[in-house]
């Protein structure tokens, strides 16, 4: 099973697993907790999947909103696991259908991780 993004969340503010990319080299153990997360984004289906979560109104969508990314069924579903497997989703089943949704907390964890820093 892949190791879930280490996230946490303090006074309302993300901290990512590991510093911002640009601040220094990751250690192995870094390394080790953020890869499982890239891994899962670097399949382009994948990609498509998560980026059609995020940006779907409310920020949830059904699976069958975001199925058309040109593959069957059961592999969207077998991508949609490997993104929750990784820690970049979380889903809900609501009676036949199971939304999925890009945690806030997962978006800004991300974006602190890859940000690079501002100039003095």
């Amino acid at each position: 099973m892949a190791k879930r993004v280490e996230l946490s969340v303090v006074e309302s503010q993300v901290t990512p697993c590991c510093p911002p990319l640009t601040e220094r080299p990751f250690t192995a153990e870094e390394a080790e907790r953020s890869a499982p997360m890239f891994k899962a984004l670097g399949d382009p289906v994948r990609l498509r999947l998560f980026s059609a979560i995020a940006s779907h109104q409310a920020g949830e969508a059904c699976v069958c909103d975001i199925s058309d990314v040109g593959v069957s069924q059961p592999t969207v579903s077998h991508h949609l696991k490997k993104l929750k497997e990784a820690g970049l989703l979380t889903s809900e089943r609501r009676g036949t259908w199971i939304y999925y949704r890009v945690e806030p907390s997962v978006l800004a964890a991300m974006g602190q991780l890859l940000t690079s820093p501002s100039a003095p």
